[in-house]
């Protein structure tokens, strides 16, 4: 198979390619098309994964390409990873939203709209450009905000474009591992909401539900990342185990203050420590093992300002294992190529498998994979008290998608002013002339 990577020079990518490496099994991809518009970082990530390949025999053949066009002919899969304006975006983001008191997170809220309103014109050419050149590929998309960004490539591809994230499966393992148990064939989960907004509503193990174990025990709750940052008592009260990106919500005036506090905020770091990253890696013997020292550094600062408002301090080692979301890619692929059945949590039209929202609504839930795709699997719920919520963050969601769609400023507007996390109308209005006064991309927006 042929997989074509969209944002092939970003930092994630040694970790699908890891995967790919595992991998031994008959139809696996052996050819790797890496296509980013930063060529200096396409050679050094070409190093990089020869560096990580090394020893491994077979490896998949590993081409680089600033030419979306050279790289799609033939593919069976096209991975989507990319972020407009680059790392110096989110930091504009989170700047422009400190400076009016709201939380400027790169997929949440203030962040995430405007995240999305530069990047859905892109993504929307590249899926015009995929049915055009690659029309049999499946698109798997990981750009963010992934729920925003999957429905909205979807008007163009229909059910041929699949949203993965990690945070649900990454939660569940954590709570798995409460119980002594992996996550394998004779688990089940039941998960329901949108991207960065969902719940975990059910642990099976062999056909029975865990998860009341954990919610009964305080101790057990906060020996994972996620009860530590919302508290035993706050999970224990909602009955149901809630996304880390929930902690903006449920905890937005604390988080908030800790943005404040912070010497720099995240994306700032990350912007110093990838500059560090790709100098070294650029100049080194062994890039690959930069790149795992690298990672390691990031991972441990994860929701830093988060975990201080929560007083967590340090990550535990066990809490920066991912969530695996390159093995569930490849699961995703062996799953659609080889007819593999696998059940994996989602993001995908819903065609009326959750409640309260419509057809062409992209929710994450728990889908079956087959030759044919991913299928919703009926009966998700969100708990009542998210109802609200998930039905404003949809609002808002598509009225993002009609502003870059139809470059239309008023729903832009409505989009940012109907958010939960932004709290006044002259605020939204402020915030988004801000972006549009920062971004170039945003001159679309009349």
């Amino acid at each position: 198979m042929k997989l074509v990577m969209i944002g092939g020079g970003g930092f994630r990518t040694p970790l699908v390619h890891s995967a790919l490496l595992r991998d031994r099994e008959p139809g696996r991809v052996t050819e790797v098309a890496l296509v980013d518009v930063d060529a200096d970082r396409l050679r050094t990530m070409a190093r990089i994964l020869a560096d990580q390949a090394e020893g491994v025999p077979d490896a998949p053949t590993v081409s680089v390409h600033t030419d979306v066009e050279d790289a799609l002919p033939g593919a069976d899969f096209v991975f989507s990873a990319i972020r407009v304006a680059g790392m110096e975006g989110r930091a504009t983001d989170e700047r422009i939203g400190q400076s009016h008191g709201v939380i400027g997170q790169e997929t949440v809220g203030f962040g995430g709209i405007s995240y999305a309103l530069r990047t859905l014109p892109t993504v929307m050419e590249l899926a015009r450009t995929v049915k055009r050149l690659a029309p049999d590929a499946w698109v798997i998309n990981f750009t963010n905000p992934a729920g925003v960004v999957t429905e909205a490539m979807s008007t163009v591809l229909g059910e041929r474009v699949i949203g993965i994230c990690d945070s649900p499966i990454g939660l569940a393992r954590r709570a798995l591992g409460t119980l002594g148990v992996q996550h394998g064939p004779d688990v089940e989960l039941e998960y329901a909401g949108l991207n960065h907004l969902g719940w975990l509503t059910a642990v099976r193990v062999d056909g029975v539900d865990r998860l009341p174990e954990v919610l009964a025990d305080a101790g057990r709750i906060e020996s994972f990342e996620e009860g530590k940052l919302f508290g035993a008592e706050w999970i224990q009260a909602l009955g149901a185990l809630p996304n880390e990106y929930l902690h903006y919500y449920s905890y937005r005036r604390d988080v908030l203050q800790a943005d404040q506090y912070a010497p720099h905020t995240r994306a700032r770091y990350l912007v110093e420590q990838q500059d560090r990253f790709w100098a070294v890696a650029g100049a080194c013997e062994h890039p690959y093992r930069a790149w795992q020292d690298s990672r390691n550094e990031r991972e441990a600062s994860y929701m830093a300002t988060n975990r201080d408002s929560a007083g967590m301090g340090e990550r535990d080692v066990e809490d920066m294992t991912s969530g695996g979301y390159e093995d569930v890619a490849l699961a995703l692929m062996r799953g659609i190529a080889y007819d593999q059945r696998a059940r994996l949590i989602l993001n995908v039209r819903n065609r009326g498998a959750l409640a309260g929202l419509d057809d062409d609504a992209v929710v994450e839930i728990p889908c079956i994979v087959d030759a044919a795709g991913a299928h919703p699997i009926p009966g998700a719920r969100v708990p009542d008290f998210g109802l609200g919520t998930v039905t404003a963050v949809k609002y808002v969601e598509r009225q993002t998608i009609q502003a870059a769609l139809h470059g239309d400023r008023a729903a832009a507007l409505r989009a940012l002013a109907h958010h939960p996390l932004v709290d006044s109308v002259r605020v939204a209005r402020a915030l988004l002339e801000d972006a549009r006064s920062s971004f170039p991309h945003l001159s679309y927006l009349s």
